[in-house]
């Protein structure tokens, strides 16, 4: 995926390697910025309509994700084409993408 290539590429001018336990960290940390903008722009669901994030912040919780892909030497590309396939799998099963767990 052209796209980790070019994170890992950044981080590794800028000297920002760091172990994937605080990749992980840093992950929950802009999901959990994501989940603010939502709950602040609907007032807390109650206005679902109102929902605005920031491409800006998608793109720091991706640039976080595919960070961590590659402190885990994990190709994010072929871990997504596993998850469709598991996905796809699961609905000609169940009509469900979700594991049933």
């Amino acid at each position: 995926m052209d796209e980790q290539q070019r994170v890992a590429a950044f981080v590794e001018q800028r000297g920002l390697e760091t172990p994937p336990e605080y990749r992980v960290l840093d992950l929950a940390s802009e999901v959990g910025e994501l989940a603010k903008d939502a709950n602040e722009s609907t007032a807390y669901g109650s206005d679902p309509d109102g929902l605005e994030i920031e491409s800006d912040e998608i793109g720091d919780a991706l640039f976080a994700l595919l960070a961590l892909a590659d402190s885990l030497e994990i190709d994010a590309g072929e871990a997504i084409e596993e998850a469709l396939e598991k996905y796809e799998e699961r609905l000609a099963e169940t009509d469900s993408p979700g594991s049933g767990e």
